[in-house]
């Protein structure tokens, strides 16, 4: 079970006891992210369930601020530091790991993190609408198994954390999620299954600009992947 746990800890921002683990318990980790998706779900459904009886706005913000709060913006962040890396390394793509290593925000990234905050917002209040809460809280699940995808078909832009996951997505742990994702989309939406083709273009974005996959790759890809399927989601109701 340590490995689940690590998969909590790396996921979200849960108050949870530090535990002892060696790097393939740290490489198992990525086997479980979508877990820890189903928590995060959990909190924003019920965050726009709560909100929703009394004006679907408040719930779309309690969603959000669910969703924000409960991985502590670690997606945002690496959404943020991917688009500063990309605005700077559009004319010398030598400064994309420098950019990466700074902790400080740029412009692109607030503009990036912005955006992304607004267009959950209006798509949280469309989603509100036609109750899809059993969709959304299978969202965060759906875009935590592209991570296993990531890993295995993209090289690790550094030593680390990205290395280590490289070895711990295995291929038959992905068939079994991918599997999951099928069963949730036939009960739920075949809108879920948008999730698919999203982590497959930021898969090609990330090669082609970034070179390869890091932690901020799989943060803001999470983010991306919620998103382009939260709008699935709202499109198919």
């Amino acid at each position: 079970m340590k490995p689940v746990f690590l998969a909590l800890q790396f996921m979200t921002r849960l108050p949870l006891r530090a535990v002892q683990a060696d790097s393939r318990d740290i490489a198992a980790a990525i086997r479980w992210f979508p877990v820890a998706g189903l928590l995060v779900g959990a909190c924003l459904c019920g965050g726009a369930w709560l909100g929703a009886q009394r004006e679907p706005w408040l719930g779309a913000l309690l969603a959000l601020l669910a969703w924000v709060g409960v991985t502590g913006a670690l997606h945002l962040d690496g959404l943020g530091d991917i688009a500063d890396a990309a605005g700077a390394g559009h004319r010398d793509r030598g400064r994309i790991s420098q950019v990466l290593a700074d902790p400080h925000i740029g412009s692109f990234g607030v503009v990036a993190i912005a955006l992304q905050l607004a267009c959950k917002l209006v798509l949280l209040r469309l989603a509100i609408d036609t109750s899809a809460f059993a969709a959304l809280a299978a969202i965060p699940v759906t875009a935590r198994i592209a991570p296993l995808f990531w890993a295995r078909t993209l090289p690790p832009l550094h030593e680390g954390l990205g290395t280590m996951f490289r070895a711990g997505a295995s291929l038959p742990a992905l068939v079994a999620w991918l599997a999951v994702l099928a069963a949730a989309a036939a009960a739920l939406t075949p809108a879920l299954l948008a999730a698919l083709p999203a982590a497959m273009l930021w898969r090609r974005w990330l090669r082609r600009n970034i070179g390869g996959i890091s932690g901020d790759g799989h943060g803001g890809g999470i983010e991306l992947v919620e998103t382009a399927t939260l709008a699935a989601v709202v499109l198919a109701s």
